[in-house]
């Protein structure tokens, strides 16, 4: 079976990012996108159409995921910092 394919259905199967899969099967982003919107249509319509929707709404939620990110960073930064804070309290008592 061709490896486009084997990503494609990995990718609509765990509703995975280009990133993600690229992490998987050991290759770059680049390659993974070529597979999926370069070689997948003309290897197989029907599934590319399927993965064309995944993509879209990838595209449409990366804004929330990378607002997530911003956040999750922000975080764990003000509980690093407390954490240290309280240290430097406890040390000078």
């Amino acid at each position: 079976m061709y490896l486009e394919i084997e990503v494609a259905k990995y990718y609509l199967e765990h509703k995975t990012t280009v990133r993600e899969c690229a992490k998987i099967f050991g290759k770059s982003k680049s390659t993974i996108h070529n597979y999926l919107h370069v070689y997948l249509p003309r290897i197989s319509p029907s599934l590319y159409e399927k993965v064309s929707a995944q993509a879209q709404l990838n595209f449409d939620e990366k804004h929330i995921r990378g607002g997530n990110a911003t956040k999750q960073k922000y975080l764990n930064f003000t509980r690093a910092f407390s954490g240290a804070q309280k240290q430097a309290n406890t040390k000078k008592q």
